[in-house]
């Protein structure tokens, strides 16, 4: 049975679930699902929806939020804390590396193929160093429980993570509604994620910049799925939420279109993939970029927050060696494990990997959101044996992993507390210092017994809490 983190071993409540529990008691089921219909009606009032790309059906479809809290202890989170900064580190160091003179390749620890003909790295990043030698300045790293005390990354988003805005949202809500539960200040705040983040982008601001760095939020338009998340954020940092018509290239600097003629912008958290940022340098036909922005920003005329080619980090296959970065770079010692991972592009591997699909999850090193996985227990004979042809035509684009025991979540059920399998996304901030709020985003499957927790593939966010000691 999968440890659920509600409960000790003999069934009893965990104290730090206890005033949960105590909530629940009082509110009782019924009660409880009457305050869900409650969020779901603000949370559509205020606008906070996620489109999918090529889907049918509600365009401004809500995620799910469920309204029992997820709870780690003072404790777990000091260890969660230590271990989310010194990931955040060593990735921002292997970028530095691999784009610079690549000594974790010529000390034999990673091969050079699975970084430099990686559709990822950008050649056009080659011995360029960003301000304050920071490449991804928010690094959501996802991470699962599979004990008591044992917590192990899933994965690493160094370009750009999103899910923050629930993060923030989950907790206005909780406030909002449940006062008493938060009344004792026995849990930690989030709500200065944006002030912390505002910093963090004003400390990597670009050799031309002269005063107070002018910070912008940089979006493809209001058809993104993530645009909500793009206009909030700009709108809690107290800055311009721009697209790429609002701005323009002259002089060696980028300017933003204002009713008081142009403005200087030093830094730019844009929420543009790689290819489209500069059709100057990158894809020709692009209608989101900012023609002659990725010279500017060569030129130290602003900051392109995160960089350009950070997406290297990202790769599943880069993944697989995320501890040997942290002893190569740091001289440290993981304090978060990785999920044990199979190449299929290592003959040997390959192979235990194909004999044994139909009990491992296998995934496509570039993929995201859930989509291009298979979760073998979970799968036909058939489906199994499709992904195995995949695999044996493009091994090197695969990896797999073991199907986890996924500790569960108290979730609201329509009749009962029930436990749903969930992830959890902090999101740390890397600038001069770095800086990483108490909480994060918990993603919960909904169906029961799934282990799919992306919002994409129908999953759930709820409240994270985080306990002051």
């Amino acid at each position: 049975m999968p440890f659920h983190e509600m409960f000790e071993p003999d069934g009893s409540i965990r104290p730090c679930y206890a005033e949960v529990q105590n909530w629940v008691e009082r509110t009782g089921i019924a009660g409880l699902n009457r305050r869900m219909d409650e969020a779901e009606a603000i949370f559509r009032r205020i606008g906070i929806t996620f489109a999918v790309y090529g889907e049918g059906g509600d365009p401004e479809r809500l995620i799910p939020f469920d309204l029992l809290p997820r709870i780690f202890t003072g404790q777990e989170w000091r260890v969660l804390d230590k271990g989310i900064r010194q990931r955040a580190r060593a990735l921002n160091a292997f970028l530095h590396d691999v784009y610079h003179r690549g000594e974790i390749v010529k000390a034999g620890i990673m091969p050079a193929d699975i970084i430099y003909r990686n559709s990822a790295y950008l050649a056009e990043m080659a011995d360029f160093t960003p301000p304050g030698k920071v490449y991804s300045h928010i690094v959501g790293i996802d991470i699962v429980r599979t004990g008591p005390t044992r917590f192990e990354v899933l994965e690493d988003n160094c370009r750009t993570p999103s899910g923050v805005s629930y993060m923030l949202e989950n907790r206005e809500i909780m406030t909002r509604m449940f006062p008493e539960l938060f009344a004792q200040g026995v849990v930690a705040p989030v709500d200065d994620y944006p002030a912390e983040l505002l910093k963090s982008l004003k400390e990597v601001a670009p050799p031309a910049c002269k005063g107070d760095p002018v910070v912008v939020v940089l979006t493809p338009g209001s058809l993104n799925s993530a645009y909500y998340e793009h206009s909030f954020l700009a709108d809690l940092m107290g800055v311009e939420l721009v697209e790429p018509a609002d701005l323009f290239v002259d002089d060696d600097r980028v300017w933003m279109k204002t009713t008081l003629g142009p403005k200087a912008v030093d830094v730019i958290y844009r929420r543009i993939d790689d290819e489209y940022i500069d059709p100057l340098v990158f894809r020709p036909d692009s209608l989101l970029g900012v023609p002659g922005i990725f010279n500017v920003y060569r030129n130290g005329g602003v900051t392109l927050a995160s960089a350009p080619g950070s997406g290297i980090a990202d790769d599943k296959a880069v993944y697989i060696y995320v501890p040997e970065m942290i002893r190569f770079y740091l001289g440290e010692q993981p304090i978060l494990d990785n999920i044990q991972t199979w190449q299929c592009g290592k003959p040997d591997e390959c192979a235990y990997v194909l004999e044994n699909l139909h009990d491992l999850v296998a995934k496509e090193v570039h993929g995201s959101g859930g989509y291009g996985m298979l979760i073998g227990p979970k799968s036909t004979k058939d489906e199994i044996a499709a992904y195995a042809d995949r695999i044996r035509a493009n091994p090197g684009e695969f990896i797999a992993q073991p199907t986890l025991d996924l500790s569960t979540v108290p979730t609201l059920g329509p009749a009962a507390v029930v436990g749903r399998h969930a992830d959890f996304r902090p999101y740390c901030l890397v600038g001069k210092q770095i800086r990483l709020v108490p909480g994060g985003l918990t993603r919960v499957a909904l169906t029961e017994g799934s282990l799919v927790v992306n919002s994409s593939q129908g999953g759930g966010v709820k409240d994270t809490w985080v306990l002051q000691d």
